[in-house]
């Protein structure tokens, strides 16, 4: 059993009691709020004549929902509309802090938290979106939880929940030049599966996680729900605190340094227990790309996709077969023999100002070379919150983009869930840099989509196939990104 971990001790400080279950009553210190989640959740608060607990502590944002191109009012969508309105006027009602368009910082709810100070070490936080282990990258346990459960974070501030096993993932050595934490995250997941971290909270650690940006450690924790993990985190430390000091919502003054020696006793003890440890090297990895159905399926791209018949498990052989039935690829086919579509940059995971700047020094390096975006693909960036918009725009990114022939459009969730107009065609195919390639994900029953960083998405779009970003010579090295 875990023991002196950085789970242990958030989990004990904030257990208010153990259930007849054998569930832990956990008290929650953050809730986000969004549009698709919440409206069924405060219809029941009215039916019941509660109130939000601690609105204090609860923030909503829109980002599902909201198109991209043009965030005009009333959308062209009826239904997107209505949901508009529905949290507009609860968040009203209920008194919860509300970041729409006018406030000048809405955007997708896990890029928004850590941006403004919210997200603080220490923290439990819940929000109606599998995608919430994106604050573990803090030193949070972060949950991602259903609607009937945001009900009753808001009404009690409180949330039943299993204890959960605790296993250190450690990565050793320097990562390649080209590879980035999506690489990572991706290469984690193809080798312990889809359903590798089921029952257990990730613990990232070793010199890789230790060298990367808070924006890299976002990615890889916001991926941990795809390995199967309930919550993924990495321990705190001074990049932790570099990130968050003079954020809006960060403490203040003396406060700052009362919370920092706080927050350094979080991380796991040098004595730590762990329930299992997995170890990997950081040269193994390289450029990673999914070619399947879920971001288990993946090959570093100069590999081979692989042969169903060496596949020992009858299931996992039957879903290596649908997989290769719904993408219309073969095995043995190459990555760069899979031509594109589409080319999405964005969402929770790569939607951040050092994912756009990734994609832009591609962008920039093709345009130097007299190439740009294949005339046979759609290719557009999303930020992921306005206020990363605003950033990429004073820094020019924007204008590089463009020149490359890119589309620039408003922050939102886009593609990544195609809630919104931002959908692929019939059996399109798509790289992508968001988080799941599951068959309709991304709008259409029968579209296509290829897991990858933004700096891998870039460059497919100006190849109009997927290719090794490392042909690009200014393509970012190491961990940043």
């Amino acid at each position: 059993m875990a023991k002196n971990t950085l789970y242990n001790k958030i989990w004990d400080a904030h257990a208010v009691a153990m259930l007849p279950t054998g569930q832990t009553q956990l008290f929650i210190g953050l809730h986000l709020v969004h549009e698709v989640t919440s409206p069924q959740a405060f219809d029941m608060l009215r039916e019941r004549g509660l109130k939000v607990a601690y609105p204090d502590r609860t923030f909503a944002t829109m980002d599902h929902i909201v198109p991209t191109k043009s965030q005009k009012r009333p959308f062209t969508d009826s239904e997107a509309e209505l949901m508009m309105q529905a949290i507009e006027r609860n968040t009203k009602a209920f008194g919860v802090n509300f970041f729409d368009f006018a406030s000048g910082k809405q955007g997708v709810v896990h890029i928004i938290g850590p941006e403004l100070g919210l997200t603080q070490p220490g923290m439990t936080i819940a929000c109606g979106d599998s995608h919430t282990s994106t604050h573990g990258a803090f030193g949070t346990l972060a949950f991602g939880i259903g609607t009937s459960q945001v009900r009753d974070v808001l009404a009690s501030q409180c949330l039943c929940m299993d204890p959960m096993k605790v296993r250190k993932v450690e990565i050793n050595g320097k990562l390649n030049a080209g590879v980035t934490p999506k690489d990572v995250s991706l290469y984690i997941i193809g080798k312990l599966g889809v359903k590798g971290g089921i029952g257990y909270a990730y613990e990232y650690s070793g010199d890789v996680f230790r060298d990367m940006t808070m924006e890299g450690r976002m990615t890889v924790c916001n991926m941990a729900i795809e390995g199967g993990a309930r919550a993924g985190y990495c321990n705190p430390d001074e990049t932790t605190f570099a990130y968050l000091k003079g954020r809006e919502h960060a403490p203040k003054g003396s406060d700052w340094e009362v919370a920092v020696g706080r927050w350094k006793a979080l991380a796991s003890d040098a004595d730590a227990q762990y329930d299992d440890v997995i170890r990997f090297n950081a040269a193994d990895i390289e450029p990673m790309i999914t070619w399947g159905v879920t971001p288990g399926q993946s090959v570093g791209v100069l590999e081979s996709l692989p042969d169903p018949e060496k596949i020992a498990d009858e299931g996992e052989k039957q879903s290596v077969l649908l997989a290769y039935r719904h993408m219309k690829l073969k095995p043995g086919q190459k990555p760069s023999d899979i031509a594109i579509n589409v080319a999405f940059i964005g969402s929770c995971t790569n939607g951040r100002i050092e994912d756009l700047r990734a994609a832009a020094s591609i962008a920039r390096a093709a345009t130097e070379l007299g190439q740009k975006v294949d005339p046979r693909v759609q290719a557009f960036v999303v930020p992921g919150s306005m206020q990363v918009r605003k950033a990429a725009m004073e820094e020019g990114l924007d204008k590089v983009f463009l020149a490359a022939g890119f589309e620039w459009r408003e922050a939102g969730c886009s593609m990544c869930l195609a809630m919104n107009p931002d959908q692929l065609k019939g059996d399109q195919i798509s790289a992508s840099s968001s988080n799941r390639n599951f068959i309709g994900r991304q709008g259409s029953p029968t579209g296509r989509t290829l897991l990858m960083s933004p700096a891998m998405v870039a460059a497919a779009a100006i190849a109009g196939h997927v290719t090794d970003v490392r042909q690009y010579t200014s393509v970012t090295t190491g961990a940043a990104q």
